[in-house]
């Protein structure tokens, strides 16, 4: 096995120390301590801790399987389930302490730094949009109502879940997972109505 570069180490690092601490709370040294590297080669790699974050943020977007709601063989609103489901897993997995890195750095940073903001609005809109795409792929196979405004919709629901996972975390239950799949799936989502057949 090839042996991981210096960068893709402080990387990782940085996705860990992120999402356990927070971006103010991680500093340099902390996130190459945690990588095994001398703090002075994380310049040589990264122009500052803004730079890394966006780094991070694009390694933490692909790690939560994203890619995945755009792949065929599974029905649209199954594979948007999933992957919510994923998400879910990792949450309770987590003991409920650590939510979405990519909401978290909204939340604590993004009025403070303009770089992250744009980092975490491109990677929620980068989000937003595979969401939209699989909800178009279930109104052309008939499974959602036509009229349902796709990119709006998929919006909504990825509010909804960061809204979700804050509740989940402060509550330490998984109570809010359930309102999101019951209202999601069950309503918003529901297939349309099958018109009653016609009586003679």
């Amino acid at each position: 096995m090839a042996r991981q570069s210096m960068r893709e180490a402080i990387v990782d690092a940085a996705v860990a120390q992120f999402h356990s601490k927070g971006y103010n709370a991680a500093g340099v040294k902390d996130i190459t301590d945690a990588a095994g590297v001398p703090k002075g080669s994380f310049y040589n790699h990264f122009d500052s801790k803004e730079s890394l974050a966006l780094v991070a943020l694009d390694r933490y977007g692909a790690a939560r399987r994203i890619h995945e709601l755009a792949e065929p063989g599974v029905a649209p609103l199954a594979r948007l389930r999933a992957h919510f489901e994923f998400l879910r897993g990792e949450t309770v997995a987590a003991d409920f302490t650590r939510g979405c890195m990519i909401g978290n750095f909204g939340a604590e940073i993004a009025d403070h730094s303009e770089t992250i903001r744009t980092g975490v609005r491109a990677s929620l809109a980068h989000w937003a949009s595979m969401i939209s795409g699989a909800l178009a792929e279930a109104q052309q196979s008939g499974d959602l109502r036509a009229d349902l405004d796709t990119e709006r919709t998929a919006r909504f629901v990825l509010n909804a879940w960061e809204g979700t996972l804050i509740a989940a975390r402060s509550g330490r239950s998984d109570e809010a997972f359930d309102d999101f799949f019951d209202t999601v799936f069950g309503t918003l989502l529901a297939p349309p109505h099958t018109p009653a057949a016609g009586r003679s």
